[in-house]
């Protein structure tokens, strides 16, 4: 099977890759329909393959790591929890009458560790796109969260967030029913909260829609991953009346996983396999899992009270800056 037919959805940048990816294989095919020694050749043009792509992967633009965060192939949350975790039960429902499919959540068992995983979750096609909103979450789905964030607190078990989301619904209908209550209130809770908290950005990270679940003692992102007040498009539309200039506004709004540590936003940064992580899932949920269980070792060495003043401490800082005119 060619490469191409391995990447249905293939982004403008990754066809020149592709298409040399696709020689080699055919060649490959060729020598072996003819019986013929091609071995060095190959491994001249995997060399060639390997350095293109990390040359590809490693300049990419802003806007370009938006569309890798938008990847229809990317890890969901659901994909990761199922990866990383020896047992999976999720929960559903607000206990207010609503069970919101764009943001799932339930208890699970992380290296052996009881623990509550919870993140937006986007579709695979668009009829799970439309049943799940395309990962925003209404507030039946941030009171579902805050509900499942309580159930661990009670419990002592560390909360594990995945965000993944262009925002929260901004339908009237969701208005009608509390959107910004509910994530302010979600906000506040998790500061409150005695129990490890860490939020993860697997894919887009999309203004109050991700911090709705975003308040934690750590902060990591894949490194494809984007983190944004608004989208690129929205952010464009909005100062230059013009969508078409979302590169440019991505570029300005500071949304890649570098630009956020070198603003002390984040606090690490996740390595994704050389393609991105939908070219090796297996293999970036493996990296999250060894990451997320570092960090809680360390966060469970501390008490209640001192990892609510670090995180109380943490988002205090965040915006700071000095006058260099004064």
């Amino acid at each position: 099977m060619s490469a191409t037919k391995n990447r249905p959805f293939l982004l403008t940048f990754e066809k020149p890759l592709c298409e040399l990816e696709s020689r080699i294989e055919q060649i490959r095919e060729l020598a072996r329909e003819n019986n013929v020694d091609v071995s060095e050749q190959i491994r001249e043009l995997e060399a060639k393959a390997d350095q293109l792509r990390q040359e590809i992967f490693s300049s990419l633009t802003p806007a370009q790591r938006l569309q890798l965060a938008r990847h229809p192939r990317r890890p969901s949350t659901l994909d990761y929890i199922q990866a990383m975790c020896d047992e999976w039960l999720e929960l559903h429902g607000d206990r207010s009458g609503n069970d919101d499919p764009a943001l799932v959540g339930g208890v699970a068992r992380l290296g052996g560790m009881p623990v509550v995983m919870l993140g937006h979750q986007k579709g695979r096609d668009t009829k799970d796109n439309v049943l799940r909103n395309f990962g925003m979450a209404s507030p039946g789905g941030y009171r579902k969260a805050l509900r499942l964030m309580e159930h661990a607190n009670r419990f002592g078990m560390p909360i594990l967030t995945f965000i993944d989301t262009p925002g929260a619904w901004a339908g009237v209908e969701a208005e009608k029913r509390g959107q910004g209550e509910a994530i302010a209130y979600n906000l506040r809770e998790m500061f409150s909260f005695d129990v490890p908290i860490l939020c993860t950005v697997i894919g887009e990270g999309g203004s109050g829609g991700a911090l709705g679940i975003g308040v934690g003692d750590r902060i990591l992102m894949f490194e494809h991953a984007v983190y944004t007040v608004a989208t690129p498009e929205a952010c464009a539309a909005i100062l230059w009346k013009d969508a078409a200039k979302a590169p440019q506004a991505a570029a300005a709004l500071k949304i890649t996983a570098w630009d956020l540590k070198n603003l002390g936003i984040l606090d690490e940064i996740l390595p994704e396999p050389s393609s991105g992580a939908h070219s090796d899932p297996i293999g970036a949920a493996q990296g999250l899992k060894a990451s997320l269980l570092k960090n809680l070792e360390v966060l469970l060495s501390l008490t209640p009270a001192e990892r609510r003043e670090a995180r109380y401490q943490k988002f205090r800082a965040i915006g700071q800056f000095h006058d260099l005119g004064a």
